[in-house]
């Protein structure tokens, strides 16, 4: 058991998220070679490759350490495990239950992909992939006056959760919009979901690339549509934030912001499976051969 030192604390795990799409790009092997753990991530160290302790999503109590923290529900950045120490000043306490806390990462990466689209009112606006950023992201911008919001996946019971949150789904067979949307947010993961983005694209709109595409390629059509109409691609990824932001927000207020949003999004709503921390690859098999039967999967450890 670690041991915790002067500013930290030992944590015992209650339940973790699985992030699918990243987590499983390391576990396909497709991640790229030069790719390395987040910086912003102190407890994920060195290369990202197969086999490593991954995971960033987290929730437990403090049971040792300063004692001032002693029993405090947290959340923290770090892989699947059962405990761990962490610097009390990397934690987020939380008030609440903790399968809505799991989402925090995704949630703000939800925040940061409408803060790089900007969306106006009146706005027509595409999300491509209903996966859980994408279902976060719908979730959000229903909240603004827009004058229409699509989202298209392949999978029919994301599509029903989807029109749950008041977008209009789609499979991809049924998205033939050429032109008519003024903002697009491709997050698929599936790198040929940009050739529809593009397609759907109107004059001088806007694509927000948040999927990892990790080592997959693609061709791309930038002799089309793309070529004539003043089509902008942002890639968008949570680690930063727009610089023109930064004045007035940082990650903290960022993370505030996605921490205060979990009562109304109720994004726990999505939780499809839940595993015990020994049976995680029964939980990965799952995720990588039946993607269509699970969308957030979350790993147990009361039995730790």
């Amino acid at each position: 058991m670690p041991v915790a030192g002067n500013g930290e604390v030992l944590v015992a795990a209650e339940v973790s998220a699985i992030s699918a799409g990243t987590e499983l790009l390391v576990y396909r092997g497709q991640a790229p070679s030069e790719a390395s753990s987040p910086a912003e991530i102190p407890a994920l160290q060195g290369g990202i490759g197969f086999p490593m302790k991954f995971g960033y999503s987290m929730v437990g109590r403090v049971i040792d350490g300063e004692p001032d923290w002693l029993g405090r529900r947290v959340f923290a950045f770090h892989p699947h495990e059962s405990h761990f120490v962490a610097p009390v000043d990397t934690l987020l306490e939380l008030p609440g239950e903790p399968e809505s806390a799991v989402f925090l990462p995704n949630l703000e990466s939800a925040i940061n992909f409408i803060h790089d689209g900007r969306p106006l009112m009146g706005e027509r606006v595409l999300v491509l992939g209903q996966g859980i950023v994408g279902l976060l992201t719908t979730a959000l911008l229903r909240r603004f006056p827009l004058a229409e919001l699509v989202t298209v996946d392949p999978v029919a019971t994301r599509r029903q959760r989807s029109n749950q949150l008041g977008a209009r789904s789609l499979a991809p067979e049924e998205c033939d919009f050429v032109g008519h949307f003024d903002l697009v947010f491709e997050l698929s993961g599936n790198p040929l979901g940009l050739n529809r983005a593009i397609q759907a694209c109107r004059f001088s709109g806007r694509i927000v690339i948040g999927s990892w595409y990790g080592s997959k390629r693609a061709e791309i059509d930038l002799g089309g549509r793309f070529h004539r109409n003043r089509i902008q691609l942002l890639s968008s990824q949570v680690s930063t934030l727009d610089p023109s932001l930064t004045g007035s927000w940082d990650k903290a207020r960022r993370l505030q912001l996605a921490k205060d949003s979990l009562a109304e999004v109720q994004p726990q709503q999505f939780i499809t499976q839940r595993f015990p921390l020994g049976e995680a690859a029964r939980a990965y098999e799952l995720l990588d051969r039946h993607p269509e039967e699970a969308l957030q999967v979350v790993l147990e450890y009361s039995a730790c």
